[in-house]
């Protein structure tokens, strides 16, 4: 009887808001050569047999590697990897999963003298996954062009062999030797597809770290404080360094070890280890600080193993305690799994590494510890209890990801890595084009893609050198499978918390997620504060929140399916938050704005003639002492709940001659709030044309590639005095012989104000809303045509 693995457990609805993404996914595809010839000469028991023992080691090698197999299609098995989770090494457990397939078939026995081969094909590419049928067994799961492509490789794999895209290949280079090969023609498709052969798994090489040491210097002085002062009262204390997947903690950490050498005289001996993404090898880790405490390289024959490991231990422990020692450890650094003999060979490690603190000061480090085992936790805890209860001079650093589920003990301290400060962001993109023998100019451009982050930095400039567009600078892949991998340790909720957020410029507000999601006021507040505390999010005023990171805005609001991603735009547009300027005096009330009979378009056909010597719109007259001076820092409303600090300063008159482009008008309380659906500020803008520069000032945030060009409404408020924002002076120029606005400014020194609200193209008016209070005319926008960019924002 077969045991193929089935993940039966469905992931409902309620959990998931955003039930369908476009994900970049691996597939792999896995085809029996010759089973046509294989099944005619066998007995249909024969064959049951066979198949049978087939799918059961090919799904059991695939769940271990944490594939979904989507569905069998005849003899042959297609799987997903990170269809609902991803961890950044999709592609890289996808190979893995091939080469061990190939392997395990050829180990076990099958129908009489049968021997099953098998090609495989793995390609990485994007598709859109139904996140609630993301199980083994679910059909449908995924739809895109890798899956054809998966297909089409296993064809040109040799029997035994896996054939890998050029995305996979990138993807696992320096974690998998690989063989490119001549580009095959693929029918459909031109030019001819590379393939490459994965030939084995290699060992990561550690970072390269030799570069100067840009910022962190509070963090590191900090650190170095407490081992020192562990190590100097012999009170063992866990250290937890927090930041984001290319903050540079690897990094603080090589230069901890550097510089870190002895505490008061005393040397101190470090031991390092990093969880690498091995899901069979769950003591890893712990076998990671044995080689390094006894210098066992990786490739070294038993008996060089033996040599050392002796050597190491001789001075820890009796002669008869290191022989009974020696073959436990051996095994243990051969297999370090789950099995009771390698959780033997453990025990046996935390004691050399307790006898070894006993007699100097040790310093023991674990990097991407969220990717740790829970056997792994449970010898880091058990190492420090007992190191605390002995009194030993021992310190435990961790370095992890601020999502992780945090297990550390309670005394453990705390130290975040957060961005780089603008300054510090130059100087070291300066510093690796340099290295790299690009132009420093590019600096400049690349600094608000960074975000701050020296990791996102480092993939930038070496994307450049492999011939990226400088024009369009695109998010490096390394780039996008980090955050992609960021975005999947939420649960669903805040996952869709964060991709509404993304479709919604500027500053966001807890009110905006709301109505995008379609959900009542206020659920989304817990939600928010979690990816603060998750470090995604940074808090911007009250009720006010912005990405931490460029490139995580950007992932996220790419996850969105285009249908949905247009639904979120056209919510956040229906409900833009209103700006708060402080009027010096209460606005007329006839100021308010009516509907024009029969045009189906709300317009301000007047604006208010109390005041002496003020013109009604549309006249001809102009008066001369309209004309105000422009003051320094004049842009500077007093804003509350706006995304932008600086914005256009623009006389209402000029928003007139936009007539049956006002999407609401509303004069309450003193104040007329206007949103104007509006295409980008470009030569033709009547909001710019023929207005001075030095009455505008326009967001700092510049668009990127394309990005925040899509921005097309802008909110608008008329006060009834210049206050914070000043009169703005207009000049008679050429452009304005057609009469659409005054040559001079109105008498009125009401002003109008326009900020960038969400992503989202010009939007047309309708007929104004019944039943509005008398002061009130309100006008729906009708469904607008959302067009988004290729590319989106790229600036928090």
């Amino acid at each position: 009887m077969t045991t193929i693995i089935v993940d039966a457990q469905r992931t409902s609805t309620p959990h998931w808001p955003v039930p369908q993404e476009r994900r970049t996914v691996t597939v792999l595809f896995a085809d029996i050569v010759g089973s046509t010839a294989l099944v005619d000469r066998l007995d249909p028991e024969d064959v049951r047999a066979l198949q049978r023992a087939y799918f059961d080691t090919v799904a059991g090698v695939l769940h271990r590697w944490q594939g979904v197999v989507e569905k069998y299609v005849g003899d042959a098995v297609m799987a997903l990897f990170g269809a609902r989770h991803s961890d950044g090494f999709d592609a890289y457990r996808a190979v893995r999963a091939g080469l061990e397939i190939q392997a395990a078939l050829d180990r076990r026995p099958m129908v009489g003298d049968s021997r099953l081969r098998v090609r495989v094909g793995v390609a990485t590419g994007e598709v859109v996954v139904d996140l609630g049928s993301a199980v083994s067994g679910g059909h449908g799961v995924a739809s895109g062009a890798v899956i054809t492509t998966a297909a089409r490789l296993q064809e040109y794999a040799p029997p035994g062999a896996v054939a890998l895209c050029a995305a996979t290949a990138r993807a696992t280079a320096g974690l998998i030797t690989q063989r490119q090969l001549t580009p095959v023609s693929v029918a459909g498709r031109v030019p001819p597809m590379p393939v490459w052969h994965a030939v084995g798994p290699v060992r990561p090489g550690t970072d390269r770290h030799d570069g100067p040491l840009i910022g962190r210097r509070r963090e590191l002085a900090t650190i170095r404080d407490q081992l020192s002062r562990a190590i100097r009262e012999q009170d063992p204390r866990w250290i937890s360094l927090v930041g984001p997947t290319g903050s540079g903690r690897s990094r603080l950490l090589h230069e901890l070890t550097r510089g870190l050498t002895t505490v008061d005289g005393m040397p101190v001996r470090w031991c390092v280890a990093t969880c690498q993404p091995y899901p069979d090898q769950v003591m890893a880790p712990a076998a990671e600080l044995l080689r390094g405490l006894a210098g066992v390289r990786h490739g070294d024959g038993p008996a060089v193993v033996h040599d050392r490991l002796v050597a190491a231990l001789a001075s820890l422990f009796p002669a008869e305690r290191v022989a009974a020692a020696i073959p436990a450890l051996q095994r243990f650094l051969t297999t370090p799994d789950g099995s009771s003999a390698a959780l033997a060979g453990a025990a046996i490690c935390r004691d050399v590494l307790l006898r070894l603190a006993a007699h100097q000061p040790l310093i023991v480090a674990v990097d991407d510890v969220d990717r740790a085992a829970p056997a792994m936790s449970r010898f880091l805890h058990a190492l420090f209890s007992t190191a605390t209860a002995r009194g030993l001079p021992l310190a435990l650093i961790t370095l992890h990801q601020p999502q992780w589920a945090d297990t550390r003990p309670s005394p453990a301290r705390r130290v975040t890595i957060g961005p780089l400060a603008t300054v510090q962001s130059g100087r070291l993109l300066r510093h690796l084009l340099t290295r790299a023998g690009q132009p420093v100019t590019l600096a400049d451009r690349l600094l608000h893609l960074v975000g701050g982050r020296p990791g996102h930095a480092a993939a930038y400039v070496r994307s450049i050198m492999d011939g990226a567009d400088r024009m369009t600078l695109p998010l490096p892949e390394a780039v996008r499978r980090a955050v992609c991998a960021e975005l999947d340790h939420l649960d669903g909720e805040r996952r869709a918390v964060l991709m509404a957020a993304a479709t919604i410029g500027g500053v966001i507000s807890g009110g905006a997620v709301d109505r995008a999601l379609g959900w009542a006021s206020g659920r989304s507040a817990p939600a928010l504060r979690g990816l603060v505390a998750a470090g995604l999010l940074l808090p911007r005023r009250a009720d006010g929140y912005a990405f931490v990171a460029p490139a995580l805005r950007q992932v996220a609001a790419e996850r969105l399916p285009r249908a949905l991603r247009a639904v979120f735009g056209r919510r956040a547009a229906e409900a833009l938050p209103l700006d708060t300027v402080r009027p010096d005096a209460a606005l007329p009330r006839s100021h308010a704005v009516a509907d024009r009979a029969g045009s189906g378009r709300a317009a301000a056909d007047r604006a208010g003639s109390d005041r002496p010597g003020s013109d009604r719109p549309g006249s001809d007259r102009a008066g001369s002492d309209r004309a105000g001076s422009d003051r320094a820092g004049s842009d500077r409303a007093a804003v509350s709940g706006s995304g932008v600090r600086r914005a256009e300063v623009v006389p209402l008159d000029v928003v007139r001659a936009r007539d049956g482009r006002l999407d609401v008008v509303r004069a309450r309380d003193g104040r007329l709030d206007v949103v104007l659906a509006v295409p980008p500020s470009g030569p033709t803008d009547p909001l710019r044309r023929g207005l001075p520069s030095s009455t505008m000032a326009t967001s700092p945030t510049a668009p990127t590639g394309g990005a925040n060009r899509s921005l097309g409404f802008r909110r608008l408020r008329a006060v009834a005095s210049a206050g914070d924002v000043p009169p703005t002076r207009v000049s008679a120029t050429p452009n304005n012989a057609g009469g659409h606005w005054p040559a001079a400014s109105d008498r009125s020194p009401a002003t109008i104000r326009a900020v960038p609200a969400v992503p989202g193209p010009a939007g047309r008016t309708a007929a104004a809303a019944a039943g509005a209070p008398p002061d009130v005319v309100r006008t729906g926008p009708r469904p607008p045509l959302i067009r988004w960019p290729t590319g989106l924002a790229a600036s928090a």
